[in-house]
């Protein structure tokens, strides 16, 4: 046998592929190896991306350049290791840091690739790891297996010939969807390697004689990632590696840079211009004197303090201690912090796009409302409905058997009882529920399945809504208990069991938006058309009334998704006349959908409407108050779904996405640019009002009105796009991104949300049963949607706070230093000189002020509680105020100030060595670094204290081993103290009073609620 399939592989036109079954070796061309990569480097190209990716900063090349220069002895200034050991610490740290994050992303590919299955071949079954399967080869799948590879559904152990898929890794959607195998290859007597052939959509050809050919369609596809729900089953292998769907439907993850860190670059850039603009001037008061090119370079090397080199240590090691806190934080148990580059980006967020099902949603049906026009039961009032269908089944079981069923002549009006109980049993019917019986530890599969064991019942179907439905009817004394391709029993109150034989089923489709089925019931002959659907298309069909439409508005406003259920029975030769013309219409070769969908139409009128049913999908704990917390803090929630528009639109007034008093613009189904162009104009009229429109309409948008589109749609308090594909919902975080410039986030749980996940500039998987796919692409996991406020305002505000405050500080630490370096050298008749040498200009950096200054990562302007109380906090921040030119400008101005006065004030009160000028100013500048850091702090922490003392206490013990660059016996005198304290005293307290000054009169907004 072989299978021939068409698919685009790789971005070209679609190629018709043919599979010999069980034969890999007779493939006509090589395939990708089956191994999932998520990495971004390999072995050979770790260390050569990591470098290029660090040298690609003009932060970082600078300073190779530098320590480069060292090795010319005409720019040599000091020893090799005061510019290599700097350098080196910093690429170490970087290495360190991507090699581990590497490693883990290794190993958890590995443990998918290693996974083990049996592999069927003329000897027997020989077990295979998932990477070493190749196309052609005859898998078997059990039960709750990972499907390794796409595949074409052969064969399964079940006795109803179909199996159920999970394919939550895949779309984040907990309900099972159905399969069905190959007919011909089911019905073999055993599953053995046989001689097949898949065109347009695919053909099954059997090499048998006559030769069988079979069409194949999407139900007999098994896609990689979905998990085998019921039974054992047998698929060959179509596609592997990296032309697997799901890999194809992602994008390639990109390594993502921080808005901080090309900020913090920007302003580096800045200090490098401001660098060479003072070695020129030096040189040019020189009057370019002798080899002037020369001293221009030893000026570059002498003001290089002016960019820190600890600047980028600090900032990557205050990301490590974020995500520390982050994964410690016990109020957000679960949260892992997968890329630690960027907890900054969470800070600055003004676009948050989310999926719906399983993000904001349970994904989990409550059945709330049972309507029939005259009356309506709630939860509170279903023992009402189960007495009636209880009183029902006794009086019938009393009656005569010739009494049974109503019969189509009666026009009497039927009692509420009566009504009640249609109402129940059609919805007992209508659906494509299959109960399904599992060993429980007591009563085995066989013999639960032969006494219907409700313990050991579980409902399978490709809607929770469904499962829903049916679970209801047995709660109030309908049970459905079995059910194959062609029949379905019930089980009623009084343990008798109705037998139903199934004739047509007429699935539900997104274009027709309802389901129906035509049922016989065994007992008395009775042939009824069942159908339920949504209201739009219902209202149509079923007779005419004045209650469902204003029903329907109140039912949906309560958050619920409503489904109206009719019927309509049929006489046998009414019937056997439908069969017939369907039929026909099936095996006509033009137009099949429309002649089908014609012939199903004509029985779709004037039905008996019997009831409305209201199905609440359960909202994730906190959804509400966290969408509102996003809200107040200035973020607009975008909502990107594969689902219906009405069940979009339901959730996001549930969730309270659209606010009670907000208008909701439905957006029209448009195919061309002139119907965009009409729509287009309709919204522009409207104000304040949240945008609804599918996946479809936002294509014909945007390629013909992109920028139109989309300011308007920025312009909306909310948007919710239904029915995008996962292509779709990257795209519309990349032009998020290009139009407003602003940081976007995404926020999903399943496969098809990766793409948008990696596209954006900060990516948050929900991690919980329905997979792990999302939370693995993400650059944080979160186990709840709840937990996304604490992570924005709690932890993205502090990350960004802090990391600006170091960054400022740390540029304000070099710049003082070569303040007075440029002192030093205009007062020495602009000699390139350097003022401290050696370990003093190492040890500034390092261990005199390092640990009070990183210290910074530990502030907080206040409490984490007034945080979340106070959103709008949150708003401030998206100006970016933290750090900005303004900011900047004011640190510059200080490090000048203070450099200045540290050097004038230790040049005059300097008495007769060189030595003292080294020794007062130095101890000065530490001292007012140690105070600058206690300016800055805004809410002490114990370790702040120690980090303070601690650099104090290494200073004056090292000025022991220093003495070949400060005078031991000078710094003992009383002359030294008091011209120290003088100094630090100038060039700090006026700072003080300026800061006491500005909270005094003009105090920051947190201030106000701390006080």
């Amino acid at each position: 046998m072989c299978c021939e399939w068409l698919r685009c592989c790789g971005g070209g036109e679609a190629r018709p592929r043919t599979v010999w079954l069980g034969h890999p070796e007779k493939r006509d061309q090589r395939y990708p190896r089956n191994v999932i990569n998520n990495q971004k480097y390999n072995f050979f190209t770790f260390l050569p991306g990591v470098l290029f990716n660090q040298f690609k900063y003009f932060f970082n090349l600078y300073f190779l350049l530098l320590a480069c220069s060292q090795f010319v002895p005409e720019m040599r200034l000091g020893a090799l290791y005061t510019y290599w050991v700097p350098l080196g610490f910093v690429l170490a740290v970087t290495v360190i840091r991507e090699a581990v994050e590497e490693i883990r992303c290794y190993v958890r590919d590995k443990e998918v690739n290693s996974q083990v299955y049996s592999r069927l071949t003329a000897r027997g079954t020989v077990k295979v790891k998932s990477s070493n399967i190749q196309v052609g080869d005859l898998i078997i799948v059990e039960k709750n297996q990972r499907v390794p590879a796409d595949m074409i559904f052969l064969r399964t152990s079940e006795k109803n010939g179909s199996c159920f898929l999970r394919t939550d890794q895949l779309d984040g959607e907990t309900d099972w969807k159905l399969r069905l195998p190959v007919a011909c290859t089911q019905r073999l007597p055993t599953a053995a390697p046989c001689g097949v052939n898949v065109c347009p959509f695919g053909l099954f050809q059997e090499d048998s004689d006559p030769p069988i050919s079979e069409s194949l369609s999407i139900e007999n596809t098994l896609w990689a990632g979905t998990v085998v729900a019921s039974g054992t089953v047998v698929g060959v292998v179509l596609y592997t590696g990296r032309e697997l769907r799901s890999v194809m439907n992602t994008s390639n993850p990109r390594s993502k840079i921080g808005l901080f860190d090309l900020e913090v670059n920007c302003l580096t850039k800045i200090l490098f211009g401001a660098l060479v603009v003072v070695s020129l001037v030096m040189v040019a008061l020189q009057h370019f004197a002798g080899r002037w090119y020369l001293q221009i370079i030893r000026f570059l090397l002498l003001f290089s303090n002016i960019i820190p080199i600890s600047l980028r240590v600090n900032l990557d090691m205050g990301k490590i201690v974020y995500s520390w806190v982050i994964r410690r934080d016990s109020k957000i148990p679960g949260t892992v912090v997968r890329s630690s580059t960027i907890p900054e980006q969470l800070g600055r967020i003004s676009y948050l796009l989310t999926d719906k099902t399983g993000t904001l949603t349970q994904n989990e049906m409550v059945f709330k409302r049972l309507h029939l026009g005259t009356v309506a039961y709630g939860l509170d009032s279903m023992d009402e409905v189960q007495s009636h269908i209880f009183s029902i089944y006794t009086q019938q079981s009393q009656d005569p058997p010739a009494q049974k069923g109503p019969t189509l002549t009666t026009k009497v009006r039927r009692t509420m009882s009566s009504r009640v109980h249609e109402a129940v049993k059609a919805i007992a019917l209508c659906h494509n529920v299959t109960p399904v019986y599992e060993s429980n530890g007591v009563t085995d599969q066989a013999e639960a399945e032969k006494q219907y064991e409700d313990s050991c019942r579980v409902y399978q179907a490709s809607s929770p809504d469904e499962v829903a439905l049916v679970q209801w009817t047995e709660s109030v004394g309908l049970t459905l208990v079995g059910r194959d391709q062609s029949s379905m029993q019930l089980r009623t109150p009084g343990d008798q069991i109705l037998n139903f034989t199934i004739l047509q089923i007429f699935p539900f489709t997104y274009e027709s938006k309802r389901m129906g089925i035509i049922v016989r019931d065994e007992s008395t002959g009775e042939i009824t058309f069942y159908m339920k659907g949504a209201d739009v298309v219902m209202a149509g069909i079923v007779q005419y009334n004045d209650w469902l439409e204003e029903e329907c508005g109140n039912m949906a406003r309560e958050g619920l998704r409503v489904l109206v259920v009719a019927k309509k029975s049929l006489a046998e030769e009414q019937y056997q006349d439908f069969e017939a013309r369907y039929v026909q219409a099936k095996l006509s070769v033009h137009d099949r959908s429309l002649k089908v969908a014609t012939v199903i139409e004509s029985l779709e009128m004037e039905m008996e409407l019997l009831c409305l049913t209201g199905v609440e999908d359960q909202l994730q704990a906190d959804v509400r108050p966290t969408l509102e917390t996003l809200r107040n803090a200035g973020i607009k929630v975008w909502m990107l779904t594969g689902d219906k528009l009405e069940t979009a639109t339901c959730t996001a007034k549930n969730a309270h996405l659209v606010t009670r008093n907000q208008d909701i613009h439905v957006f029209r189904l448009v195919t061309n640019r002139g119907e965009a162009h009409l729509e287009l104009n309709a919204f522009r009229r409207k104000h304040d009002c949240a945008l609804v429109i599918s996946g479809d309409s936002l294509e014909v948008c945007l390629k013909y009105y992109e920028y139109e589109f989309m300011e308007l749609a920025c312009q909306c308090p909310a948007v919710v796009c239904c029915r995008c594909a996962p292509t779709q919902k990257a795209q519309i975080v990349r032009l998020l991104q290009e139009r407003t410039g602003k940081l976007t986030c995404a926020v999903g749980d399943g496969g098809n949300d990766v793409s948008m996940i990696q596209e954006s500039d900060c990516g948050v998987g929900v991690e919980g049963k329905e997979g792990k796919q999302a939370s693995l692409a993400a650059d944080f996991s979160i186990t709840q949607f709840k937990h996304l406020g604490r992570l924005l305002m709690v932890h993205g505000r502090n990350s960004y706070k802090r990391s600006a405050a170091l960054s400022q500080f740390v540029i304000h630490r070099s710049l003082c230093i070569s303040t007075m370096q440029a002192v030093f050298s205009s007062v020495f008749y602009f000699a390139s000189v350097p003022l401290y040498q050696g370990f003093l200009i190492i040890g500034y950096s390092t261990i005199y002020t390092m640990f009070p200054v990183f210290s910074l990562v530990l502030d907080k302007d206040v409490k984490s509680e007034v945080a979340m109380l106070y959103p709008e906090l949150y708003k401030d921040l998206l100006k970016g105020r933290p750090l900005s030119y303004k900011t900047f400008l004011i640190w510059v101005l200080i490090s000048i100030y203070q450099g200045s006065t540290i050097m004038y004030g230790a040049l005059l009160l300097f008495e007769s060595e060189f030595v003292h000028i080294v020794a007062i100013s130095f101890t000065s500048l530490i001292l007012t670094e140690l105070l600058m850091v206690a300016l800055t702090i805004q809410t002490w922490h114990w370790l702040m204290t120690v980090a303070e003392l601690l650099s104090l206490a290494c200073y004056i013990a090292s000025l022991v081993f220093l003495h070949e660059f400060i005078d031991v016996y000078f710094i003992a005198t009383l002359s030294f103290l008091w011209k120290v304290s003088v100094i630090t005293l100038v060039s700090c307290l006026p700072l003080y009073v300026l800061k006491y000054l500005r909270r005094r009169f003009s105090p920051p907004s947190y201030s106000k609620l701390t006080s």
